[in-house]
């Protein structure tokens, strides 16, 4: 049946004509209390054709969600939206809601961002994809549709489909989640999909799986797809062409090759230039965007831009420019006074975002690389109840199952792998400074276990947390001085010299003293950040532990932060513990790094070494998943994908606990595979690197 439903849906995209969506200056503006509109998209205009992959990327508050939005109908009845959307030639404007309804779902569909909030919690999965079957056809019983329903699950790759079908959305992984967000989309062979953020919030192998399921539905639907992203590497190697947007306006267009070699507008020099590189990162430093976008309700007047671009000239403050054919190539746009002189090499992008000097040696600390922190065999199970009034225990979760791991001074040891594997309780359990559940740590010398109360108060002035979220990390109510200040006051630090050191703690972030007086709310996401690394510096601590301290923010943002953690890291010696799941940024950053799974380190030693010949199965897969800004290299190159989502911890797994997904495992002979199947391998050395894999010699996967 599924192949009579693949050749169902090749042939009706056969049938189809060649133009889809057309887009004509469209703008979207939001009324506001205080009668000053805001004005989210600005005169935009794009077309995409059959069959073809769109990327629109920017930086938050850009437009781009809210132009998609508008396409499919789901913008609030407050939005005043002026422009076309011509769709197979028939403006969706002039469409009433149940008009729109007919077309959205069979020939328009999207996919959100957070499936989990898309998805209806009291229905079971194959209940809201038989309902979006139905609800376009009449004629189908319950019985097809749901039968209909267990095919397309099994098109997206949804292991056993008839028994996930009657599931609830709580009770699939986010992956999976995100897998029948799909399911749902292409059920009715739309002929456009709108992609919105789909793999923001997954682990970049869970990521690599969707991506491939995405360009699936595309060839077997023949639909086009419009995909909302702020990952440059995912735009090179699926989209054809790409709409940079800023400012609620499309300010460089063109295909997807094009924008990424020779690009003429200065913002998408800067948004190219501030992405860190899996195969280059951590030999140069990053190219920061200074400054935030301007407010949507208070444009400046000239081009958007033009407080942030180095290149800006007087025109630029007082003419904004109109999106124009730029550059050598067909079909490229831009909206620049100076694309001509950036296209003929007159300006040249390196001048314009130039790569910030690394720091002087005279003013680079001194370290001796001892050990600061020694963990060793690590544990932190949690006992995992059953039943109500009568609970008894079943099982655990082996969150953190024997993992041991040197800190040493004035370097970062990166702790990656996918969510859930027990980075964040490794983490947390250094953080406690208390006795571990298992194991012992060392910090400085001391056994965190032996430590007394007076002790262990003492002690937290040398490890501080940078937190994921710098917004909900700090108190909305106080000054950022205060802020910042807070942790010298638990420690009696005189008001006097706590004045003193907010002040040289802001300027040693990059931030302006006369910020002190602000509130957090007054400040853009990386400004934040910086006031978190700030406050976590207030007790001159010798480690530091940052858990994903960059993942919220824009790329553009996020390369300011990360020159500065470099910068702080040989300025002043510090160590740093740092949990990311880019590995790209990772690269950037650590000097060592260590690849958890299931609770468990799989391979250990030096990042270059680690990244450059990986050897550990999974190691390989996560390195072949992440995707390179590059599209040329991004489209040719070898990938490991794994078969999957991370096993739950509290799953007992005999043998490998990595050998369920391995795809080494699966080329293995019998006698081999016994081995894998029966004892667990321990960490040994491979040269520099450690590594836990029965099978290392006889690993010959590609990573390239």
């Amino acid at each position: 049946m599924v192949d009579e439903l693949l050749h169902s849906i090749e042939t009706s995209a056969r049938e189809r004509g060649r133009p889809i969506l057309e887009v004509k200056n469209l703008s979207v503006t939001f009324p506001q209390r205080d009668g000053s509109p805001v004005r989210a998209v600005r005169d935009v205009s794009y077309t995409i054709h059959e069959g073809e992959f769109l990327g629109i990327v920017g930086e938050s508050g850009s437009g781009k969600s809210v132009s998609s939005l508008a396409v499919m109908g789901l913008l609030p009845d407050t939005a005043q939206i002026e422009g076309e959307i011509l769709f197979q030639g028939q403006n969706l404007l002039s469409l009433d809601d149940r008009r729109l309804s007919r077309i959205r779902g069979r020939e328009l569909a999207i996919i959100f961002q957070d499936p989990l909030s898309a998805l209806t919690p009291v229905y079971t999965v194959g209940d809201q994809i038989a309902e979006a079957l139905r609800l376009h056809d009449s004629a189908l019983s319950k019985q097809a549709a749901a039968a209909r329903a267990v095919e397309l699950l099994k098109i997206v790759g949804i292991p056993d489909a008839p028994r996930r079908a009657k599931a609830f959305p709580h009770e699939y992984s986010g992956g999976m989640r995100q897998r029948a967000m799909i399911a749902i989309a292409i059920a009715n062979n739309p002929r456009l999909i709108i992609a919105d953020e789909p793999t923001t919030a997954l682990d970049v192998t869970i990521q690599a799986q969707i991506l491939e399921v995405l360009e699936e539905a595309k060839r077997i639907t023949g639909a086009a797809v419009s995909l909302i992203t702020h990952d440059l590497g995912v735009v090179a190697g699926h989209a054809d062409n790409v709409g940079v947007m800023y400012a609620g306006k499309m300010v460089e267009y063109g295909s997807v090759e094009t924008i990424f070699r020779e690009p003429v507008m200065p913002y998408t020099v800067g948004l190219l230039r501030s992405v860190p590189n899996i195969r280059t990162a951590g030999t140069e430093r990053l190219v920061p965007l200074e400054g935030r976008p301007p407010s949507l309700g208070s444009l400046p007047k000239g081009c958007p831009f033009a407080a942030r671009c180095p290149a800006a000239i007087a025109v630029c403050h007082e003419v904004e420019p109109e999106l124009v054919p730029a550059g050598k190539a067909v079909g490229q746009l831009a909206a620049c006074h100076r694309s001509d002189e950036l296209a003929e090499g007159v300006l040249r992008r390196s001048d314009i975002f130039p790569r910030p000097e690394p720091l002087p040696a005279e003013v680079v600390a001194e370290t001796t690389e001892a050990p600061i922190v020694e963990v060793r065999d690590l544990k932190r199970h949690f006992p995992l109840y059953r039943g109500g009034v009568f609970r008894r225990r079943v099982g655990d979760v082996k969150a953190v199952d024997g993992v041991s791991f040197d800190l040493r001074e004035g370097r970062v040891l990166a702790l990656v792998g996918e969510s859930g594997c027990g980075k964040t309780t490794t983490i947390l359990e250094m953080m406690e400074l208390t006795a571990p559940q298992g194991g012992r740590i060392t910090f400085d010398g001391k056994d965190v276990a032996s430590l007394t109360r007076k002790g262990r108060r003492e002690l937290r002035r040398d490890i501080q947390i940078v937190f994921q979220d710098p917004a909900a990390a700090v108190d909305p109510r106080l000054p950022i001085g205060e802020v910042i200040a807070e942790p010298l006051l638990v420690h009696d630090v005189p008001k006097a010299q706590r004045d003193e050191r907010v002040v040289e703690l802001l300027e040693l972030v990059g931030l302006d003293p006369a910020m002190a007086d602000r509130y957090p709310h007054e400040f853009s996401g990386g400004q934040r950040q910086r006031i978190g690394i700030a406050r976590a510096l207030a007790t001159n601590p010798k480690v530091l532990v940052l858990d994903e301290p960059v993942s919220a923010l824009d790329v553009s943002i996020q390369a300011g932060v990360i020159n500065l953690l470099q910068d702080l890291r040989d300025r002043l010696g510090l160590s740093m513990v740092f949990v990311a799941h880019d590995l790209a940024v990772v690269r950037q950053l650590a000097d060592d790094v260590s690849v958890m799974y299931l609770g468990r380190i799989v391979e250990s030693g030096p990042i270059a070494e680690v990244f450059s010949n990986p050897r550990h199965p999974y190691t390989q897969a996560l390195m072949s998943a992440a995707p390179i800004p590059d599209p040329h290299i991004e489209r040719t190159r070898e990938r490991v994908l794994l078969d999957g989502d991370l096993p739950s911890p509290a799953v007992e797994i005999q043998g490998c606990r990595f050998r369920t997904r391995c795809p080494l495992f699966r080329l293995l002979p019998e006698d081999d595979q016994r081995l894998c199947l029966g004892e667990y391998p321990d960490l040994a050395r491979r040269g520099r690197v450690e590594v836990a894999c029965h099978h290392v010699e006889k690993n010959v996967l590609v990573v390239t």
